[in-house]
């Protein structure tokens, strides 16, 4: 079985904190910078700064959270988000999105919307979705973090990884 796959891999240690802004839908897209090596893998180019615009896009704008998928196939998406501990936040939730900036025709369409509970310390979450994914459709993570009475809280990332894998032979019977 073939795959393809991008890796992206984003630390406060090397930018500063990325803070959360918030877009229409209550959620962050969490951007990934263009570069190779520490977790980051695109060979298949599905992380490439020239599509979605007419420009080049430049980290930390949000195009650079898209991932355009090489090929059609079955896709396995995988995150890890590191918040910085904030007393305030109440909940914390992730989901996937396909066309996050709704740029193609297929339109905005999240998925495996996650929540939970804040735990002592810092917030260490790992999610996991499989689904279908096309090359003209691009795949985003989007964040949130919720306080009293569901405001949003801006509370800053410390890390976060993006992973999609594309099974790119699916047998049909």
């Amino acid at each position: 079985m073939s795959l393809a796959i991008c890796s992206l891999k984003w630390e406060a240690a090397h930018t500063g904190a990325q803070r959360i802004t918030y877009d229409s839908d209550g959620y962050h897209l969490v951007r990934f910078p263009y570069v190779t090596g520490d977790e980051q893998y695109d060979r298949w180019n599905m992380h490439d700064p020239g599509k979605g615009g007419g420009a080049a896009s430049a980290f930390p704008d949000a195009r650079s959270g898209l991932v355009w998928p090489s090929h059609d196939g079955w896709g396995v998406l995988s995150a890890l988000v590191f918040w910085e501990a904030d007393a305030a936040g109440l909940e914390y939730r992730a989901r996937f999105v396909r066309d996050p900036l709704n740029l193609t025709a297929a339109g905005y369409n999240s998925t495996a919307t996650t929540d939970c509970g804040p735990t002592r310390g810092g917030q260490y979450r790992s999610y996991l979705w499989q689904m279908f994914v096309h090359p003209d459709t691009p795949v985003g993570l989007k964040v949130s973090v919720r306080g009293a009475r569901g405001a949003k809280l801006s509370t800053p990332l410390l890390c976060a990884e993006f992973k999609l894998a594309i099974h790119t032979d699916v047998k049909v019977p």
